[in-house]
């Protein structure tokens, strides 16, 4: 799989890094549902096995759940993997609800407790979740530098953070990668921040490139219906409702002869959308089983042509006018 290097740092990741929001399963309030861990460990494997260099996981995934599932998969491997994880986001024992804190002191207690349960000596790329608690930014990117110092952590990044934060914390200490939302549906970060971070020699990581789910051409309007009651996207994301829905399931079949025409999936489309912009270093691609990374790895690779990503804008352009 191509690599691509990360802003500024020393690090190359794979256009294709494994994510690992899902398989924090339903312990906490942004859960997707039921998950075996068994399954999510021969996962991950499977996508080491695959050629996959990097996983991004963070404290808050199922509450501590996710990021101890990746110490456990990615034991006797660590010289293979680049190791992300973040901050920020904390809760109460008990609790399954989760809140922003980014006081030194918090900061601190998080990254000690992300090297416990990941079961390694230092952090590869340590990132801020969401500047929820906007009163602390400077204080907490000012203790990841010092958690740089001294060892425990190699670079600092940032996840859901807007241009004008950016702009704040990168006197302190240099911005190593931008963690936004991007996907077909999600283009924001078009306008603004993927311009600047390639100014700034700051990476990008995509999270969400197929719009947790939305773009893989697996949903129907009687699927997202008979989500579980504890998966977020059923309720909680306005991607699965109407009108939004109707419009997306209209675009994922206008893509599907695109996907077919290049003998590639839809998922690979989605993922291979996102890497066409020189910003973007990688994409992060979820797995909760091992037939999963299976299917999206190939499209580390796949470039798109010119007539493909014409095609597909014409499509974007006619679901927007749709919803407008």
């Amino acid at each position: 799989m191509r690599k691509r290097k990360l802003g500024y740092t020393d690090l190359h990741l794979t256009t294709m890094g494994l994510g690992t929001w899902a398989i924090g399963g339903r312990a906490w309030e942004w859960g997707w549902g039921p998950q075996d861990d068994a399954e999510s460990i021969a996962s991950i494997q499977r996508g080491l096995d695959l050629g996959i260099n990097w996983i991004d996981t963070a404290a808050a995934y199922g509450l501590g759940r996710a990021e101890d599932v990746v110490g456990r998969a990615i034991a006797g491997r660590r010289d293979e993997i680049i190791v992300a994880t973040k901050c920020g986001l904390v809760w109460d024992e008990g609790s399954l609800e989760v809140c922003g804190c980014l006081t030194a002191e918090s900061v601190r207690a998080e990254c000690e407790a992300s090297l416990r349960r990941l079961n390694v000596n230092v952090i590869d790329l340590y990132q801020i979740h969401w500047p929820h608690d906007d009163e602390h930014v400077e204080e907490a990117w000012s203790t990841i530098a010092d958690l740089i110092q001294e060892g425990k952590v190699r670079y600092a990044g940032v996840s859901n953070f807007s241009l004008e934060q950016i702009e704040r914390i990168q006197p302190i200490h240099p911005v190593a990668s931008l963690q936004p939302p991007y996907s077909m549906l999600e283009r924001g970060a078009e306008q603004g921040l993927l311009p600047f971070c390639a100014k700034n020699d700051i990476g990008v990581v995509a999270y969400s490139p197929m719009q947790t789910g939305l773009l893989t051409g697996k949903y129907t309007k009687e699927r997202v219906a008979s989500l579980p009651d504890d998966d977020w996207r059923k309720d909680r994301s306005p991607h699965f409702q109407e009108p939004a829905l109707s419009a997306t399931l209209e675009l994922v079949e206008g893509l599907r002869p695109i996907a077919q025409r290049n003998g590639r999936t839809l998922p690979q489309l989605a993922i291979a959308w996102v890497l066409r912009r020189p910003e973007v270093t990688a994409a992060i691609v979820g797995s909760r089983r091992p037939a999963q990374i299976e299917g999206t790895a190939p499209a580390g690779d796949w470039v798109l042509s010119d007539e493909d990503i014409a095609e597909i804008d014409a499509l974007l352009e006619k679901r927007e006018q749709a919803l407008s």
